[in-house]
């Protein structure tokens, strides 16, 4: 039962970590993912194959839902013809 405290305060501190780039965000999110899907696949009882098969599976649902979720930024120019980001309709 620690081990579940333990992992659970590690991916809340993850989860703090923002970033805007895709890959990052994509290898947060199947870090939260694999810690999240081992914890539930070690929870169920059925021994360390279902952790690993619950990290797996969690690794990509994980990275799927970061890199899916990534803001985009589009650039836009000024009168002057400086350069801004805009959210992207």
């Amino acid at each position: 039962m620690k081990a579940v405290f333990a992992l659970s305060a590690f991916a809340l501190l993850l989860a703090g970590c923002q970033s805007d780039s895709q890959r990052d965000r994509a290898l947060v999110g199947g870090g939260l993912g694999a810690a999240t899907g081992a914890v539930i696949g070690a929870a169920t009882g059925h021994g360390a194959g279902a952790a690993v098969a619950g990290a797996a599976i969690g690794a990509v649902a994980g990275g799927v839902v970061g890199a899916a979720t990534t803001p985009k930024n589009c650039v836009a120019r000024d009168r002057y013809g400086r350069r801004y980001y805009v959210a992207c309709p």
